[in-house]
């Protein structure tokens, strides 16, 4: 196992510059995820601690050993590719010992290496198979196994779930998490679906343009992020960001959207943030169904869609869009009037100009 420092990693393909900076410290052990839209620089960062990518500048450690000038194969480090890259002539056994046949181990230690990850990974029926008779899933993990083989100091993982259906992802992200509990090896996983990051991660690092625009953990970046960017980003479905001001509705605050729907606040505000230009975030979640008229607002409901376990709708304020989810269910139809608050323990405010986080605590 191995740490991996990367010290202001910068990456330009001729003048034009792809990745601007980046400070990211890996703990032994851990779980990071990388996460963003695609074109952010995610995957060409786990590129460059692969060793497939040069780094134009700034340093790069694994372990002790700054590792920019090494090549792949001497970083130690195994890694995991969407589209499984197997041998389609190999049979499983065949195409997870592959590597160590190359590096010359002997066949004895081949054969103990390839049945321990078998084992590991529920594959000891499939050892004679080829990629052809099996399924996508099990692909995934003659993929994890030909990494499990060669016990590298280091996993990577390039959104290795995304050519699988919802059903499989979902039960391969429990699979590769508990592969980690089991392993304690380090891992860095490179994904565009935030469900992913924020399900596995013990930490995120969040990408735009090249640019980190959070590091930290799941539920913190949840609950605090940094900048709209990450505020809309993470979460599912998006926290709805709603610009405006604070103004004083009596003896109470509220916000008056620029269009001029006024959200009761119920709760105390910095005096310096009345009546500046802010954006005010609200996760659907986080949207209550009000009880009667008083210290409520109203929205125009567009699309009710009931999932079972939670109701969401998608309503609009004279035109702007907004979104509610609620864990009872409730009897709408399209145009009716709804009448809700926010939870005052989860509001989000951002500066109108720099979209960055205003802190409330």
């Amino acid at each position: 196992m191995a740490s991996i420092a990367l010290q202001d990693i910068r990456k330009s393909y001729g003048t034009v510059p792809v990745i601007h900076g980046v400070d990211v410290e890996v703990e032994d052990g851990e779980f990071v995820v990388l996460v963003g839209p695609s074109g952010c620089g995610k995957s060409t960062l786990l590129r460059m601690i692969a060793g497939l990518e040069s780094i134009t500048s700034g340093s790069l450690k694994i372990g002790d050993r700054r590792v920019n000038g090494l090549s792949s194969k001497n970083r130690n480090i195994a890694m995991v590719f969407q589209n499984y890259a197997l041998y389609p002539h190999m049979t499983v056994a065949q195409n997870m010992g592959f590597s160590l046949k190359l590096r010359g181990t002997p066949k004895p230690e081949i054969a103990r290496r390839v049945r321990k990850a078998a084992r590991i990974l529920a594959l000891e029926d499939y050892l004679d198979r080829h990629p052809r008779q099996l399924s996508g899933g099990q692909r995934q993990r003659v993929a994890m196994g030909r990494a499990i083989v060669r016990d590298p100091a280091v996993f990577l993982f390039d959104e290795p779930l995304s050519n699988l259906d919802a059903k499989l992802r979902v039960a391969m992200r429990a699979e590769i998490k508990e592969l980690h509990q089991r392993l304690g090896i380090t891992m860095v996983y490179v994904t565009h679906d935030q469900v992913e990051a924020m399900t596995m991660a013990d930490r995120i690092v969040v990408m735009r343009s090249g640019i980190v625009e959070q590091f930290g953990r799941p539920l913190e970046v949840y609950d605090r992020p940094v900048n709209t960017f990450v505020a809309g980003f993470i979460g599912s479905p998006a926290m709805n960001l709603l610009e405006g001001r604070i103004i004083r509705n009596g003896s109470a605050l509220a916000f008056r959207m620029d269009n001029d729907v006024v959200l009761p606040l119920a709760r105390a505000m910095p005096d310096a943030l009345v009546e500046q230009p802010l954006i005010l975030g609200i996760r659907p979640e986080h949207v209550i169904l009000a009880a009667g008229d008083h210290g409520a607002a109203t929205g125009e409901v567009v699309v009710i869609e009931p999932t079972g376990s939670e109701t969401q709708v998608s309503m609009r304020l004279r035109g702007t869009d907004f979104l509610a989810v609620f864990r009872e269910r409730v009897d709408l139809e399209a145009g009716a009037a709804l009448r809700f608050t926010l939870d005052p323990r989860h509001l989000h405010l951002f500066d109108r100009q720099t979209q960055r986080r205003i802190d409330l605590d």
